[in-house]
């Protein structure tokens, strides 16, 4: 599942990976935390309550230096976390495992494993890559009432038009909704 934060037009950071822009209301975020609980980053979370929906993580090397950056090295350490990137030598954490190469059959190998649901966190380049090779089969979209007109797109490359079926939308007084939609319908 790839569930990220959005603006109306599609642009999920600008284009220096900064998402600030995107407004936070109370009422939202409590919905997030009491239904997907697992993707508060640790240091945010105020709760110990148990992963509802994932038990693995999925962060290109941008995503996950959104949080390096602010010295959080193992960002969801209730999730099998999975960081990759074609750049990095070595994982900056022991949490934290890096793959290198051949991305796509390394997620296909963690789909046919039991366990929870696996989560794409981020970002951008690797989402592109696993929609194109049909490995994202539902896309959860947190959209911001928000217009940024440039930055870095919800898809990473070039995809096939694909329909999608719309399975539910969860609106909110502050303009934000929650779209689910299946892949592949």
């Amino acid at each position: 599942m790839y569930y990220v934060a959005t603006s109306l037009d599609g642009f999920i950071a600008r284009p220096d990976g900064d998402f600030s822009d995107f407004p936070w209301e109370d009422e939202f975020g409590a919905y997030l935390l009491e239904h997907f609980p697992e993707t508060f980053p640790a240091h945010l979370r105020t709760d110990d309550a148990p992963n509802r929906r994932f038990d693995t993580v999925l962060m290109g090397r941008a995503t996950y230096e959104v949080g390096q950056r602010a010295g959080v090295t193992s960002p969801y350490p209730t999730l099998k976390q999975y960081l990759f990137s074609r750049t990095l030598d070595r994982s900056p954490d022991e949490a934290v495992t890096l793959v290198e190469s051949d991305a796509l059959e390394h997620v296909r190998e963690l789909k046919r494993a039991d366990g929870k649901a696996i989560w794409l966190c981020g970002g951008s380049v690797l989402a592109g890559a696993l929609y194109a090779a049909g490995l994202i089969d539902q896309l959860v979209l947190k959209v911001n009432p928000i217009v940024l007109g440039t930055g870095i797109p919800l898809l990473g490359q070039a995809v096939s038009a694909d329909r999608l079926e719309l399975r539910g939308v969860k609106r909110f007084e502050s303009g934000h909704m929650i779209a689910d939609y299946r892949v592949g319908a």
